[in-house]
């Protein structure tokens, strides 16, 4: 094991520490200032960096924030505590919303420090774990006897052009493995072409398939390409071919057979050298019984059969992919990626997960913003876990696809949230206060979205999470007396965020 590197400018606190740790049989080294820290971070290699950093913050040479700034550069996943006295205990709450560990007020308790070093020593040994199984899985879809299976086929089907039929829950990642199939395929180089049948309004569904030509239809003021020309060279994956009109179908089966269709409006028969790999969450062999989806398509398609089993089937790789998307989620929000506990994938592994892998990534995005603190406890899981793990919940809360990456994106239209005087959320952000009951302020956001879906609006996310996140970050702020980093720690945000935010918004 690395040694722990103790960084303080008091020799005392230094001795204490060392002879501490070493009764606990951990290697230690010390520092009297951060300058010789980062001198020997540059002379040394990877493997004779530290295993967890223990600084002060206030000391000759640099102060343990820029250290703390300047290490986590270096060493993304490398656990931080910073000791303070309990007067900078504004700095110390900086230096977690920036990506510390935790903190320890001085004067500290000698075993307390020494649990929580150990912690952290605890914490990085498992990171390094992950780390090597992120690398050994570059792809990510899973280490699981049910995902292995998958994969084997994907090798199977490398230099084929057959087409092929996946089936799986919604959320399972069929589109997913469909580029999977294409990049290990020959058709690599040319395009992948994705297009969601049942997302697209009827009459709108043939247009996008086949193209159209000019005058073909009201608007058609140009040629289009459709979808089959896009992916010309390449392939074409259409998800939830289950939901396909019966009379697009048929002209689905004349491009798969003979690889000839018309644009719309069209009289020049195109053709297109494709390969058309199909999803759907039906069953479709009873869709077949039920006269909405064509045998003969069916068995056109069905030629080879991929079945994703659900996240459920396959609990094992829920702590790598938790572990994924908690990094996913840290780089897309320009936030140092939160740490998640061993108790808190324990219950994450009990969920059934209904929405499989989309859910789960949906849930650590939700974390990722909401959790308070940079390790993720058992505690922070969103209600919908907590209660399928029989732990005691608050009242129910919107599902965490609601509350996800997007919320941290700068909105564009303004307005107030509600009407005069409501807040989204009732009492204080602490953990045993539960959100206002299901009918209080939902019931009004699904009003106001309606309406501006019925207007036409298509701007409606922006606009109502821009009204959300303005009256949050209000409310959080009256209830601090407009101390901010107390208000980011109580929403469980950074710091930085808060102020880009209260720009962002306007709110100044």
């Amino acid at each position: 094991m690395k040694p722990i590197w103790i960084v303080d400018d008091d020799q005392s606190i230094r001795f204490v520490l060392e002879k501490a740790l070493s009764r606990e049989n951990l290697p230690t080294r010390s520092f009297s200032n951060a300058r010789d820290v980062l001198q020997a971070l540059e002379a040394g290699s990877g493997e004779e960096g530290p295993q967890v950093l223990v600084s002060d913050i206030r000391m000759p040479g640099g102060s343990g924030l820029d250290l703390l700034t300047k290490v986590k550069d270096r060493y993304p996943g490398l656990p931080v505590i910073i000791m303070t006295a309990f007067s900078d205990l504004d700095s110390a709450v900086s230096a977690f919303q920036g990506g510390a560990f935790e903190y320890l007020p001085k004067p500290f308790d000698l075993p307390k420090a020494v649990e929580l070093i150990r912690r952290a020593v605890d914490e990085s040994l498992r990171e390094e774990v992950a780390e090597e199984r992120m690398t050994a899985t570059p792809e990510m879809l899973g280490q699981a006897p049910a995902m292995q299976d998958v994969f084997r086929a994907i090798g199977r089907l490398s230099q084929s052009n057959v087409t092929v039929l996946i089936t799986g829950e919604s959320g399972s990642g069929k589109e997913l493995v469909a580029r999977a199939l294409h990049k290990h395929s020959p058709r690599a180089n040319g395009p992948f072409v994705a297009i969601n049948t049942a997302a697209i309004p009827k009459d709108l569904l043939e247009s996008e398939l086949f193209g159209h030509e000019r005058g073909a239809f009201t608007g058609a003021q140009t040629m289009r390409r459709g979808r089959f020309e896009q992916a010309d060279g390449g392939t074409l994956f259409l998800d939830e071919i289950g939901d396909m009109p019966f009379d697009l179908q048929t002209r689905l089966l004349r491009v798969l057979s003979d690889g000839h269709f018309y644009r719309v409006g069209g009289h020049s028969a195109v053709k297109a050298n494709v390969r058309v790999i199909a999803a759907t969450h039906q069953n479709l062999e009873q869709r077949v019984k039920e006269g909405g989806f064509r045998e003969d398509l069916f068995h056109r398609l069905n030629v080879i059969r991929l079945r994703l089993p659900a996240l459920r089937e396959r609990r094992e790789d829920i702590p790598m992919l938790a572990r994924h998307f908690l990094q996913q989620s840290g780089r897309q929000l320009g936030v140092e990626p939160k740490r998640i506990a061993d108790e808190a994938l324990t219950a994450l592994a009990a969920f059934a997960f209904p929405g499989n892998v989309r859910q789960l990534e949906n849930i650590c995005h939700w974390l990722t913003v909401m959790a308070p603190a940079q390790m993720i406890e058992a505690k922070d899981l969103p209600p919908e876990v907590l209660g399928a793990d029989g732990v005691e919940s608050p009242s129910p809360v919107p599902a965490p696809a609601t509350v996800n990456a997007a919320t941290a994106v700068a909105p564009r239209s303004d307005a107030s949230f509600g009407g005069p005087g409501e807040s989204p959320v009732a009492g204080s952000a602490g953990h045993d206060t539960p959100l206002a009951p299901e009918s209080a302020w939902e019931a009004g956001l699904e009003a106001d979205a309606r309406a501006l879906l019925d207007a036409g609006r298509n701007d409606v996310w922006d606009a109502l999470t821009r009204r959300f996140e303005s009256r949050l970050i209000q409310t959080a702020l009256a209830n601090t007396r407009g101390r901010r980093i107390e208000a980011a720690n109580r929403l469980g945000i950074g710091r930085n965020t808060i102020t880009r935010k209260i720009h962002e918004l306007g709110l100044e």
